[in-house]
């Protein structure tokens, strides 16, 4: 289980080429998330069954399930993802508050 995962982090999956359905789209298949995704690729030519990495920020936790924006609200198991980038709040460098005068 991938401890350690918060909302606002940024995070990988490892997704499956299933096929190209035009000629700058491919559709992948996402371990654990029960329908078709299909993803931009104008660079590369990628195959039938070749693994694509896609990356998302997690909007939402319920238990084992996380669901991260990778364009769509997608959600899957919390198995399946790898922490690519831990969210850091801003920080102030000024005060919210005036100083009294």
């Amino acid at each position: 289980m991938a401890r350690g995962i918060d909302i606002g982090d940024e995070v990988a999956i490892t997704a499956t080429v299933r096929r190209r359905v035009t000629e700058d789209r491919v559709s992948v298949s996402i371990p654990s998330y029960g329908f078709p995704h299909s993803i931009v690729d104008r660079t590369s030519k990628v195959t039938k069954g070749q693994p694509v990495e896609l990356i998302g920020d997690i909007t939402h936790i319920d238990g084992e399930w996380v669901t991260l924006n990778l364009g769509v609200p997608v959600t899957v198991n919390i198995d399946t993802l790898r922490l690519v980038t831990a969210y850091k709040p801003p920080t102030r460098k000024t005060p919210l508050v005036d100083k009294p005068t």
